[in-house]
């Protein structure tokens, strides 16, 4: 999967150049929308490490994207006392990351007194308070319910306060490189941002697997498969489940800072609002729960549908609408013509297709994409796959 997000920028920029260019257009998502996959794949990640493997459904898991989305801002913009205005982003992000983790710890430290739906709906309540108070902070700008934005410089990714170990992120304040190594090779910002933020989103994947094969995170499946059987044998499970709560809210910090850096600008409503954390479950259940990277398969999943059926890079309606003669665009269809249908039906319509696939997904997809490919395989795909391709090239 890492060679794959590794290659995309350069396979898909090969594509454009050819004649198959508005196929590719219409049918593979946009290097914007690949940015995307990274930074909402490991918030992901992060509410599939607590949801997935202790058991317990946080609905409240944006408040640390949130956080950590907005003290990188206030950071940059000198507004986080005893950080002053300057300090490097990776230091920021990771400062931003310990306070969601203090705030977990918190939030956790109520919520883990109940079970099942009750803490789901507590945590929901904890989120929503901090989103109102947020939407009415005047400390956070002038107009806190439109968000913050950032007024300095770009921020960069790499080793603090060494410029040629850093790359500055951002749609338009990015870094970008012109025949790079003497090969020929062009990279635009937005492809410099994604590798740049992709090697964040690699680290933080890699810690957490580390930690989910360590014997605390044993410990955490075993809560998730039977708590009151892992309690009889002598752990101390809620202390497990607080600590793991407070990792993942510890990544998600990690997720909206990196948001931040590369959007430049937060809202109330796309960082701490409750529907953050239902595209995070819902990515999570279409990639797989207890798995950790299949909620990376579930956001590029939902992004490159929603990518298919928008206009904003493409997409299948502008394909048909400039690819097809007029004669056949006006053609009628059952009483209308295909171009108002094309554009009633397909264009703007992800939101629609999104939620047809979510529920035949639960229906009948129900361990997700990566889980039920582990399923078919009897094991994780890094494990089993290779026996497999082995036997059929024999």
């Amino acid at each position: 999967m890492i060679v794959g997000f590794l290659l995309y920028p350069l396979a898909y920029e090969a594509l454009l150049a050819t004649p198959a260019a508005p196929f590719a257009e219409a049918f593979l998502p946009a290097i914007t929308f690949m940015v995307v996959v990274l930074y909402m794949g490991l918030f992901a990640m992060s509410f599939d490490f607590v949801s997935g493997y202790t058991g317990y459904l946080s609905f409240g898991h944006a408040a640390f994207y949130g956080t950590g989305a907005y003290f990188v801002v206030l950071a940059a913009n000198g507004q986080v006392p005893g950080v002053p205005e300057g300090t490097p982003f990776m230091i920021t992000l990771l400062l931003g990351a310990a306070l969601a983790g203090l705030l977990a710890l918190v939030i956790g430290s109520v919520s883990f007194r109940l079970t099942g739906v009750y803490f789901a709906m507590i945590t929901l309540g904890f989120a929503q308070v901090i989103y109102e108070l947020i939407r009415s902070w005047g400390y956070v700008s002038t107009n806190p319910t439109e968000g913050a934005t950032v007024s300095g410089d770009a921020l960069a990714i790499g080793v603090p306060f060494v410029d040629a170990l850093s790359l500055d992120v951002g749609r338009l304040t990015g870094e970008s490189f012109e025949n790079l190594l003497g090969l020929g090779l062009d990279l635009s910002a937005t492809v410099v941002s994604y590798y740049a933020l992709g090697i964040v989103v690699v680290v933080c994947y890699f810690a957490m697997q580390r930690i989910l094969h360590s014997p605390f995170g044993r410990v955490m499946i075993a809560i998730r498969e039977n708590e009151e059987r892992a309690r009889a044998v002598g752990y101390a499970t809620y202390r497990f489940k607080l600590a793991a709560f407070a990792v993942g809210g510890f990544f998600g910090a990690v997720a909206g800072g990196i948001f931040a850096a590369y959007s430049r600008s937060v809202a109330p409503d796309g960082t701490f609002y409750f529907l953050v954390t239902a595209d995070a479950l819902i990515t999570t259940i279409v990639g797989g729960f207890g798995t950790l990277a299949g909620p990376v398969y579930g956001t590029l999943f939902n992004q490159g549908l929603e990518d298919v059926l928008s206009t904003e890079s493409g997409g299948i309606a502008t394909l048909l609408r400039e690819g097809l003669p007029e004669s056949v665009l006006q053609a009628d269809l059952f009483g209308i013509s295909l171009e108002l249908f094309v554009n009633t039906a397909v264009d703007g319509r992800a939101p629609l297709y999104l939620g047809i696939v979510f529920v035949l997904f639960v229906l009948f997809v129900p361990n997700g994409i990566l889980g039920t490919l582990r399923d078919r395989l009897g094991g994780t795909v890094g494990k089993r796959l290779p026996d497999h391709l082995r036997r059929y090239l024999r």
